[in-house]
């Protein structure tokens, strides 16, 4: 199995072309042609991602989160990026990543609010382009009227993850929703937006305490379940993805669930 079948079957699910300006999607090192006998899937290339990629001989790895995004003007081993590059190239390893892409389309936010995870219905992009019904972020209805802190133990139970914090204001402890947004990853950007079509939850991460002070005085209740916590879930859908597509025997998938990088110390 040639690099580039499995690229176009991954473009097929998330095309480049819904990725935002900003980011850095596609085939970042290594090249189209190379065979592809066994795949690594992560959430970041990491280190140790790279490490293990070498050590278990892997042909291609896939990322959701781009390893590189500022220029580049020379690939030695002075710099942790290019290091990265250089092993991954030096070791044939062609390096893929679907970040916003795959936000967007086919994808994060819509895996997160299925049956599997939040089970939302009623769902509808948080931000889309013009003319488009693709988008980050879902609002939704949850399948039962819940508090926040009934959702966050069913987030945690859901997403597998160990902890979830909230921002709330304490008059509102007891408030039970029936609406939700969810933003797996950053959400912040999109924080006003969410309290101005009317949602009182929001489901995301990688907030800080500045914001979530700001999220409490617009009566904004946060559930931050970290960038890692509601994304890891991209890794085995990818294997179940090109699993299913290409039904085949040809290529070997390698899950390189990392865990997640924060711990609470208690």
């Amino acid at each position: 199995m040639k690099c580039a079948q499995i690229i176009e079957a991954l473009e097929m699910l998330s095309p480049r072309e819904y990725a935002c300006d900003w980011d850095n999607v596609g085939l970042l090192v290594g090249r189209r042609d190379k065979e592809v006998k066994k795949i690594m899937i992560a959430l970041d290339a990491t280190h140790e991602v790279i490490k293990r990629a070498v050590a278990e001989k892997t042909d291609m790895l896939i990322t959701h989160h781009p390893m590189i995004f500022s220029a580049i003007k020379q690939v030695n081993d002075d710099n942790f990026i290019t290091e990265k590059v250089l092993m991954l190239a030096e070791n044939g390893i062609s390096y893929y990543a679907m970040h916003t892409n795959f936000d967007i389309v086919g994808g994060m936010a819509q895996l997160a609010c299925g049956p599997q995870y939040m089970n939302l219905s009623e769902t509808a992009p948080i931000s889309c382009e013009p003319g488009q019904t693709q988008g980050l972020g879902r609002y939704g209805r949850l399948p039962i009227p819940m508090t926040a802190m009934q959702v966050a133990e069913q987030v945690k139970k859901c997403f597998g993850i160990p902890f979830v914090m909230l921002y709330q204001s304490p008059e509102l402890t007891d408030k039970v929703y029936d609406r939700i947004a969810v933003l797996p990853g950053s959400g912040k950007s999109e924080m006003k937006k969410v309290v101005r079509d009317g949602y009182e939850l929001y489901l995301t991460g990688d907030y800080t305490h500045h914001e979530g002070i700001d999220a409490m005085d617009m009566g904004l209740t946060v559930l931050d379940a970290t960038h890692y916590g509601l994304e890891h879930i991209f890794i085995h859908f990818i294997k179940d993805y090109l699993t299913e597509t290409f039904k085949t025997e040809a290529f070997h998938i390698i899950e390189a669930d990392t865990g997640l990088p924060v711990k609470v110390i208690t």
